[in-house]
């Protein structure tokens, strides 16, 4: 295959996979589902934030932070949910596949439509920043790093998620898969502690995606956890693609 045609394939697939990222972003906001996922999401996050905010008097989103990957185990689910299970469900799958598309351009395509969809629920957090700024000095690296850490964490728990919407078409039972495995990994440091040594849990830390998210919530970027939620990213998208080809 000569170097015209890589670059002709390539292009195509880059075409493909925008069309169905726009589709399927586009397709949230049109039904009320999205709007109710926000809405909760803001709601319990807010809560979180402000019932303590004062409590503690600093001025920092240390607490919105410490608790966001556990409330991503429960949203973010509720957003990948329907990625494949509904397109099964109701057949517009096989009506997919007679498009001159691959099994990867609609994995990819659907991963950065619920990606994208995550980042417009975190835009309205910024406010947690402007306010707790307004109030005192803030520290604006942690912040950053946090921003790039949540990022991160949604789009793995987004891979996760399109990886359980692929097991199953029934949605329910997606979005009870998908917030096992999430939930899991983000607790999973801390019910180790109740029944390993601590030289065992340090070990077992590396699976953990809240010990990662916390290291790059300090506002220490290190390649390691980037490279973790990357790693997690490929592992679910991957096997994403091969249970669908093997449903085929």
């Amino acid at each position: 295959m000569n170097t015209n045609t890589k670059t002709k394939i390539q292009m195509k697939s880059t075409e493909n996979i925008k069309h169905i990222f726009k589709r399927e972003f586009k397709a949230y906001f049109v039904s009320p589902i999205a709007y109710i996922v926000i809405s909760i999401f803001l709601l319990i996050i807010g809560w979180l934030f402000f019932s303590t905010f004062f409590l503690m008097g600093q001025a920092n989103l240390t607490r919105f932070f410490s608790m966001l990957p556990v409330t991503f185990a429960f949203v973010i689910p509720a957003v990948t949910m329907r990625l494949f299970s509904e397109e099964i469900s109701v057949g517009t799958y096989e009506i997919l596949l007679t498009l001159p598309v691959t099994f990867m351009d609609i994995i990819v395509g659907k991963f950065l439509a619920a990606v994208a969809f995550v980042g417009v629920m975190l835009s309205p957090t910024l406010f947690y920043a402007i306010f707790t700024s307004a109030l005192g000095t803030l520290d604006w690296g942690p912040v950053i790093g946090g921003y790039i850490g949540a990022l991160l964490l949604g789009a793995s728990f987004c891979a996760i998620g399109l990886l359980a919407s692929s097991l199953t078409r029934n949605q329910v039972v997606a979005f009870i898969i998908g917030m096992a495995i999430c939930f899991a990994l983000t607790m999973l440091t801390d019910f180790l502690l109740f029944f390993l040594p601590d030289a065992l849990v340090k070990t077992f830390q590396y699976f953990s995606a809240n010990f990662h998210f916390q290291n790059i919530a300090r506002g220490v970027v290190d390649t390691r956890d980037i490279f973790y939620f990357l790693s997690v990213m490929f592992i679910a998208l991957y096997g994403a693609n091969l249970i669908m080809q093997e449903k085929k």
